[in-house]
């Protein structure tokens, strides 16, 4: 028995994480930033969406910390980042103690590999708040 192997916009969106390449999906019709990536645009409807490289650059819509035993790991916050592209992903910032990151911060993606896999994350950005 053979065994598939896995296709479409996630396993090339995870194909490219792996290799420290952040993507998001641009709609060719209605030129509309998507992310998470999907087979067709949920603005319009299009099939003609495309994987673009970001800017990266992007603003703290909100923030949270979770708390954690030092032992497990300590604290660190969970962010909703909203790209200059227009989309909003869920993430963490990564360069400051988890109550330091504010509301209206900006930040800059990066990939950070991690056994194999990758994972965006945000840097604060020197300047402060938009």
């Amino acid at each position: 028995m053979t065994q598939a192997i896995p296709t479409g916009v996630l396993v090339r969106h995870q194909a490219a994480l792996a290799k420290g390449e952040f993507l998001i999906q641009q709609c060719g019709d209605c030129q509309q930033h998507i992310y998470f990536p999907r087979e067709m645009c949920p603005h319009c409807g299009s099939a003609a969406v495309n994987f673009v490289k970001p800017s990266g650059q992007g603003t703290v819509y909100s923030v949270t910390t979770v708390r954690r035993k030092p032992a497990e790991g300590g604290d660190y916050n969970v962010s909703l980042i909203d790209l200059d592209e227009g989309v909003r992903l869920m993430s963490r910032v990564d360069n400051l103690a988890p109550d330091a990151v504010k509301i209206g911060q900006r930040v800059m993606a990066r990939v950070l590999l991690k056994d194999d896999q990758g994972m965006v994350v945000f840097d604060a950005m020197a300047g402060g708040a938009a």
